[in-house]
């Protein structure tokens, strides 16, 4: 069962790039984040009332990690993620961020002192020359003379926020459930967010957003992160985080596909190649795990 839920996960996820480019044509990157996690928090509340029977206080030791929770996995990540979908596709997105798990895998091995095996290095190495091809679109001299573009490095952004997101999450769950990590980490960071969307509101007369991004924000809420955060958790809980971030790998595959079908993003042949050597990198890193 936990493997169809991160199967399903990883789909929803593929959605929400999508999501993201509709979010970003009208609603600023704080104001849209901040409009995620408040959905996202209620949700994860009720949800927390049903599973647990009450939200319960937190430790005095526990609120630094679960501080950290919501700023690297809410609140850099997010802002980061809807200010990258501004000016790049959902589907070249999609595939920087699915370095991820190279992320992860990496950050393991600084935190926790595990061994990169011949194999893991191999992986990263492919992964690593596959996001070269994407994001320079089949040219890496590109990158050479004129650098990475801003789009490019906010997205980069995601790939260390959720790293520090997985591994410190993992810490925290050891004393507190998948569920209560995730609502605390949303409502955290959706408090962190409320004065900088507050004043993004401010600075463009408080605009409503059009109903396709309502729903789109909505979307992004309730499946994208009240759920998603909930499954992939509970994921990490009981097939542990390496395991659990394999799944990441379907998340470019479905953002490619839907970009293809509701943005008519074209799905060019650099995108196909450099993505392949993305996730098989990728699989190869967490098999080598």
């Amino acid at each position: 069962m936990i493997y169809l839920q991160l199967t399903i996960m990883a789909f929803i996820w593929g959605g929400t790039f999508i999501a993201g480019r509709i979010v970003g044509e009208s609603v600023g990157a704080f104001t849209a984040a901040l409009t995620r996690f408040t959905i996202a928090s209620v949700c994860l509340w009720f949800i927390t009332q049903r599973w647990e029977g009450k939200l319960p206080l937190l430790r005095r030791e526990q609120w630094l990690p679960v501080l950290m929770l919501g700023l690297s996995g809410v609140f850099f990540y997010n802002v980061f993620f809807f200010l990258g979908l501004q000016t790049v596709s959902a589907s070249r997105a999609a595939l920087i961020v699915a370095l991820n798990p190279i992320a992860i895998a990496l950050a393991s091995t600084i935190v926790f002192k595990d061994q990169l095996s011949p194999l893991k290095i191999f992986g990263i190495t492919l992964s690593l020359i596959g996001a070269t091809i994407v994001i320079s679109e089949g040219n890496p001299t590109v990158l050479l003379s004129q650098g990475l573009q801003l789009g490019d490095l906010f997205l980069i952004g995601c790939l260390f926020s959720w790293a520090l997101y997985t591994i410190v999450g993992k810490q925290v769950m050891s004393n507190l459930s998948p569920v209560v990590t995730a609502t605390y980490a949303c409502l955290i960071g959706a408090i962190l967010l409320l004065p900088f969307g507050l004043w993004e509101g401010y600075q463009s007369d408080w605009l409503l957003p059009s109903p396709k991004a309502l729903f789109a924000l909505a979307y992004l809420g309730i499946l994208g992160s009240a759920l998603g955060f909930c499954w992939y958790y509970i994921g990490v809980q009981r097939i542990g985080a390496s395991q659990a971030a394999v799944f990441i790998n379907f998340v470019p595959i479905a953002a490619t596909i839907l970009g293809a079908l509701i943005l008519s993003e074209p799905v060019t042949s650099t995108l196909i190649t450099g993505g392949g050597l993305v996730i098989t990198g990728v699989i190869c890193t967490n098999r080598a795990g």
